[in-house]
């Protein structure tokens, strides 16, 4: 999944995309509003952090703007502002949740993920798929009983194609969704990503099409057995 962290304050920016680099997501960090403005029209964003007070399009007005270009992604705002009055102002903007700083990390990470399964395919702890299950807390990826062990790469293109199903994902939208700005792949790497996919899941005991290739289009999960 693809976040958009929108933060003036460097450091704090540098913290937040290290954390959720390390829970397996891809983050893409600016300091402005209109910087960002652009960045939301070049790529697909899962969930977007945004602080409420930034140069050039404060907080609101961006997430005004999100929400009228039917933005239908969670929204989690950041400020240093702690009035009831300003929580409302931002929640009214079209936030879905509202942190004060300082706050805690871990309980932002905790509302994020919570942000993130609402509308999604996931269940309380992750994403099943027939007999695949991937645990988002602790990471483990399991077919039927058997552990599967995956890079964070693999596992974050296995979740991005658990989360879409049938749907069809090229290699260029799975960059877009899974790689930084500032580490983009060919589609090479993807294709070397999905054969070895393959093989961790052939040897855990799925069937050689679990991940499906649709000529000319992308990849995508085989049926279950439900449908």
């Amino acid at each position: 999944m693809r976040i958009l962290v929108v933060e003036d304050d460097v450091q704090l920016a540098e913290v937040l995309a290290e954390a959720l680099t390390d829970r397996q997501y891809a983050v893409d960090v600016v300091q402005d509003g209109e910087v960002a403005w652009d960045w939301f029209n070049s790529l697909h964003y899962d969930l977007i952090v945004l602080d409420l007070t930034l140069p050039k399009l404060d907080g609101v007005s961006f997430c005004q703007r999100l929400r009228n270009r039917n933005f239908t992604a969670p929204v989690m705002m950041l400020t240093a502002r702690d009035t009831i009055a300003d929580k409302i102002i931002g929640l009214d903007a079209g936030a879905d949740d509202y942190m004060v700083k300082p706050f805690d990390l871990q309980e932002l990470m905790a509302r994020i993920r919570a942000l993130l399964r609402r509308g999604s395919s996931a269940t309380v702890t992750g994403f099943v798929w027939g007999s695949l299950r991937l645990d988002s807390s602790t990471y483990e990826v399991t077919y039927k009983t058997e552990l599967i062990q995956l890079t964070p790469k693999e596992y974050a293109l296995l979740e991005l194609l658990v989360a879409n199903g049938r749907r069809v994902l090229s290699r260029a939208g799975i960059i877009e969704r899974i790689w930084t700005l500032q580490d983009p792949p060919t589609e090479e790497t993807v294709k070397s990503h999905i054969k070895s996919l393959r093989q961790k899941l052939k040897a855990a005991g799925a069937p050689d099409d679990f991940i499906e290739t649709v000529h000319g289009l992308g990849y995508r999960l085989k049926k279950t057995e439900a449908g």
